[in-house]
């Protein structure tokens, strides 16, 4: 139960928000699978954050990473070149500026935040550098990704790309929860030195991480691409916020050890659901970031509750077995 609470915390949130959606508007399945397919990418990009945040770390270059893979497709396409071709060099460019930047954190001892910040600016940098205009793709394949969707009656669509989605968390999961290194991760951010007195190998793990952060953030902007097929260097400015505010919302500690991408899922849905509500309601679209950040500064407020209890509880235990 107290493995889980946050995880329930943040399901009972979603229900009591989309619950209270559907008693001022009524249900409507559209609306519901609209959630995921205005999200996908969204949930495929907090994934890989997640990651990232069970060691104790952070990756504020996921944003330029999706608007790179965006700029890099298009521009590729519009030469001609095949997707089929491009998007796995696209996987493999963000996926390796992830890895860059997690050896440079870990082996040269640097904080994350610095080195993810020069990351941030060097994939924004190299949008720019390509094109400061926005860049359609046309081309078959994403045509056929863009529109390709399965119906449950009418007006009622879900698009492939969400499959996509699922896939990832399904498969981040598994990792997570089934492999040796999911393990490694979670042991990782709850104590680095019993993790390595356990003869794991931090290092490599916390360098893997970013790596999977930057493959999903690369993943994120082909999924952004087929929904949104265009590139632009500006695209998703303060994505990565998002990113690390579904998982902090889905229940993932920032110090690391603690939480899951089923939550991290739940907290993309539930800022899904701010989102609409605001729509709506005709309101300011700002309305979404003023209430996302008020949700963040409570869980973490939340987060910090918890630990100063568990720290009090562990100085606790020696004095009472003492008496």
């Amino acid at each position: 139960m107290k493995k889980n609470f946050a995880l329930i915390v943040t399901g009972l949130l979603f229900a009591l928000l989309f619950g209270a959606g559907v008693a001022v508007y009524g249900f409507k399945l559209s609306t519901f699978l609209n959630l995921f397919n205005t999200n996908a990418y969204l949930i495929i990009v907090s994934v890989g954050v997640t990651f990232v945040l069970l060691t104790g770390g952070i990756d504020i270059s996921v944003a330029s990473n999706v608007a790179f893979t965006c700029m890099f497709l298009a521009v590729t396409m519009r030469a001609g070149l095949s997707p089929l071709l491009m998007i796995p060099l696209a996987l493999a460019v963000g996926t390796g500026a992830g890895l860059l930047m997690g050896y440079l954190i870990q082996n040269f001892n640097l904080q994350p935040f610095i080195v993810t910040l020069a990351g941030q600016f060097f994939l924004r940098g190299l949008c720019a550098v390509i094109s400061t205009e926005s860049i359609a793709i046309s081309n078959s394949f994403y045509t056929f990704m863009s529109l390709g969707k399965i119906t449950l009656g009418r007006g009622n669509n879900i698009y492939f790309y969400v499959f996509i989605a699922l896939a990832i968390l399904a498969g981040a999961g598994f990792i997570l929860n089934f492999t040796k290194f999911g393990r490694g991760v979670y042991a990782a951010g709850g104590s680095e030195q019993s993790a390595l007195l356990m003869g794991l190998p931090v290092k490599r793990i916390k360098t893997l991480v970013y790596a999977v952060s930057g493959f999903c953030a690369a993943l994120g902007g082909v999924v952004y691409s087929f929904g949104t097929p265009a590139g632009y260097s500006l695209q998703n400015m303060g994505l990565e916020m998002d990113a690390i505010s579904s998982a902090v919302i889905g229940g993932t500690l920032l110090s690391g050890g603690a939480g899951t991408v089923a939550g991290t899922t739940l907290g993309v849905l539930i800022q899904g659901i701010i989102q609409t509500s605001v729509t709506y309601q005709n309101l300011n679209t700002w309305w979404t970031k003023v209430m996302n950040a008020a949700l963040l500064c409570v869980f973490i407020a939340i987060q910090r509750v918890l630990a100063a209890r568990a720290e009090k509880a562990k100085t606790a235990k020696p004095a009472i077995s003492k008496a």
